[in-house]
This record gives structure tokens, C-alpha cells and sequence, in this order.
């Protein structure tokens, strides 16, 4: 499930998209525009500026701006960094897999069934971009 800080980190990138080299954008009209608090909005904007997902401007006419195009920006890698992992089980993460405790990966049906679930998604995730939510 999508936390609320990665449906309001999509919020914002799909409108900084809508906005792609128009210049910086101010958090406080992403905010406003698109019902987002302000001190969370600030965090997750800088976790994302950390990524290299977006950029910053200070000063007059300074803000956010997406640092790429839209297009060449991936669901999956902003839901990595924002949520957390993809797949449902621990054991099934491709980039943050944990041992299940208790549990034989190699005959566990619902590891096996997880699998299939966790490439279905990335099949999706990682051929969508924000282009795509516009």
C-alpha cells in the first residue's frame, strides 16, 4: 500500500511535471494547490532533491523544479525512495530482501505466489513515469 507521504510526493512531482521547464515552483503553492502540510511537503521535496529527482533555486523566483523530464522519471524509483520497498515480503525484495524468519524460501507457496505478484507490479512501475500521470 501507498503511504500517505508517497501519494503527496506524487502530488507534487505530478505538479512540478505539469510545470517542467516553466522555472522553480515555491513550496507553499505546491502545498496550497495541492492540499499538501507544508513541513511535510518540505521534507519529502528534500528527500527527493537528495535523490536527484529535483533541484532547488534560492532566492527571488526560486523554488523546486524537476531536475529531469517527466518522462524520464520512473514510478518505481520514486516509490523506492519514498515508501520503501515494492514487494510485499521481506524475501521477495529486489533491493531490500530480508530472510523471513522460520520460513524455506526454496518451498514456501506464498514466497513463490509473492514472486509473481512483485514482478507484476515492477512490470508496470518501472515502464510508467510521471509522464504517465498527467
Amino acid at each position: 500500500m501507498l503511504s500517505k507521504k508517497s501519494q503527496y510526493a506524487f502530488k507534487a512531482l505530478t505538479y512540478l511535471a505539469d510545470r517542467y521547464e516553466k522555472g522553480p515552483v515555491l513550496i507553499a503553492e505546491i502545498a496550497k494547490k495541492k492540499k499538501i502540510p507544508l513541513k511535510f511537503l518540505e521534507n519529502i521535496l528534500l528527500e527527493l532533491k537528495k535523490a536527484e529527482i529535483l533541484d532547488s533555486k534560492k532566492g527571488k523566483g526560486g523554488g523546486y523544479f524537476l531536475r529531469k523530464d517527466p518522462a524520464k522519471v520512473k514510478m518505481a524509483t520514486v516509490i523506492r525512495l519514498v515508501n520503501g520497498p515494492i514487494a510485499m515480503l521481506p524475501c521477495v525484495s529486489l533491493y531490500f530482501y530480508e530472510r523471513c524468519k522460520n520460513c524455506d524460501e526454496k518451498h514456501c507457496g506464498l514466497h513463490d505466489m509473492m514472486i509473481e505478484v512483485r514482478d507484476a507490479t515492477l512490470h508496470i512501475l518501472e515502464n510508467r513515469t510521471l509522464r504517465d500521470l498527467q
